[in-house]
């Protein structure tokens, strides 16, 4: 069974098992289970299901493996020819990494 899950702004295509970086949650601790109740479309091999625009009573459940995942390191450099002008930052983005338990979505049988 998979389920498609809106989570901020971006859509997951999420299976059980599945361990995915999602927005960066300053209160979840190692561990913890989150909900994700915005599900768009669920199937299985013979059955689907899509809402309109979410599924009535469905619901996706994932545990927190790593509270403060961090992403790659992305580096700025600004440099200004002849004017002495150098400028260096970077930044790594911080996400929450949780595995996918259990999908439940009515009507659909795992």
């Amino acid at each position: 069974m998979f389920a498609v899950i809106k989570d901020g702004s971006r859509q997951y295509r999420v299976q059980k098992g599945d361990q995915l970086e999602v927005d960066y949650r300053a209160t979840a601790k190692n561990g913890d289970a989150l909900s994700f109740d915005r599900v768009l479309a669920a199937g299985t091999e013979s059955k689907n299901a899509i809402g309109r625009p979410v599924i009535e009573g469905a619901s996706v459940h994932a545990e927190v493996v790593d509270a403060e995942a961090a992403g790659p390191k992305l580096e700025i450099g600004k440099f200004r020819r002849r004017k002495s002008y150098n400028r260096h930052t970077g930044h790594r983005q911080r996400y929450t990494a949780v595995r996918i338990t259990t999908i439940n979505v009515p009507g659909l049988a795992e």
